[in-house]
């Protein structure tokens, strides 16, 4: 019985290896610290806390306002950045200015998806498609332990009956690389369940000692989620919108519900995680609009501004509420006609 022994011992050893090395993978990266707090925000709740954080921003100087029952009206249009545009693109493409579907769309937007993109590219986070087959490979070496375990008893049995003599049975022999095989699933399996890597938990504490101390409502909601919002007229306003957009299964186009690797991080309140509605949809390169993101300026899908060569960039700036990635002719990523992926870069719009 030397062989099927070797041969047990060989499986165990090749699948520890291959989850341990796809684990590690997984979750490296070149790191780097969160350039602002759309990126923070990302990290500790995904696009719902993307969004929310810009509505508290616009919220608290008045360039929107939000009434009962949960509608949105504009009234200033001036975007800071291009999650702010989104916002404000997605309100005019929208029938109506209920803030459920207002939220879901900005959710859903090429500015807010690019962050998490360009996050999972740096190694601070782990895009849904390389955490699913992770969990599958996981799957697949607890399984293959729980089925080559009766198996061993038969392969016992057999010993037995070629073998005169009294020896240890050959289940006892094998239990430690079965054993080593469904350790192995659960820890990489428990390993590869947050969807931010031990990079990226470095560097959003990182980005809170540093800029905890600012107080404005876009910041406070990307760092401590809804219970932090000052507004309690907003504060449940969002609340209610986010128990409307509810959880959701996953569904096509990468529309997913609030899967593990979605929820909020341990900042996140209770209350907050209900906001946390996956629609980060790295594995299927596009969300589709919510509403209008998908046409007209401001929206770079899967990494480009339609007629410039804007690339990652969610989180980057739009000079103005006239600055935009634009699929015009008249207007170009300013000066190299790229934006790089970080927050410090800009796209403003310049006249042909």
């Amino acid at each position: 019985m030397g062989l099927p022994i070797a041969l047990y011992y060989l499986v165990a050893a090749v699948a520890v290896a291959l989850l341990v090395t796809r684990v590690v993978r997984s979750r490296g990266g070149s790191g780097g610290p969160v350039h602002d707090r759309y990126e923070a925000a990302f990290l500790n709740g995904g696009p719902a806390r993307v969004a929310d954080s810009a509505f508290a921003a616009l919220q608290a100087d008045g360039r929107i306002a939000v009434g009962g029952p949960g509608v949105v009206a504009v009234v200033r249009p001036t975007a800071r950045d291009l999650v702010e545009r989104a916002v404000l693109q997605e309100h005019a493409a929208a029938p109506h200015g209920a803030l459920h579907h207002l939220r879901l769309a900005v959710m859903r937007h090429p500015a807010v998806q690019e962050i998490g993109d360009g996050l999972a590219e740096r190694g601070l986070l782990v895009d849904p498609a390389t955490r699913r087959v992770t969990n599958r490979w996981c799957v697949a070496v607890g399984v293959a332990a729980f089925v080559l375990f009766p198996v061993s008893f038969f392969l016992t049995v057999a010993d037995f009956a070629t073998n005169d003599g009294f020896s240890v049975p050959f289940t006892f022999k094998v239990v430690p690389a079965l054993f080593a095989m469904g350790a192995a699933a659960v820890v990489c399996g428990t390993a590869s369940a947050g969807r931010v890597t031990p990079a990226g938990r470095r560097a959003l504490a990182a980005y809170g000692s540093e800029r905890g101390h600012l107080a404005d409502a876009g910041h406070l909601v990307a760092l401590h989620g809804l219970r932090a919002l000052p507004d309690p007229v907003l504060r449940e306003q969002l609340l209610a919108a986010a128990r409307v957009n509810g959880p959701r299964r996953p569904g096509r186009g990468g529309r997913s519900g609030p899967s593990p690797h979605h929820h909020s991080s341990s900042s996140s309140s209770g209350a907050d995680a209900l906001g946390v509605v996956a629609v980060w949809c790295a594995d299927s390169g596009s969300c589709g609009s919510g509403g209008g993101g998908g046409g007209g300026g401001g929206s770079c899908s899967s990494g480009s501004c339609s007629s410039g060569s804007c690339s990652g960039g969610g989180a980057g700036s739009c000079g103005g509420s006239s600055g935009s990635c634009s699929s015009s002719s008249s207007s170009s990523c300013s000066s190299s006609s790229s934006c790089s992926s970080s927050s410090s870069s800009s796209c403003s719009s310049s006249s042909s």
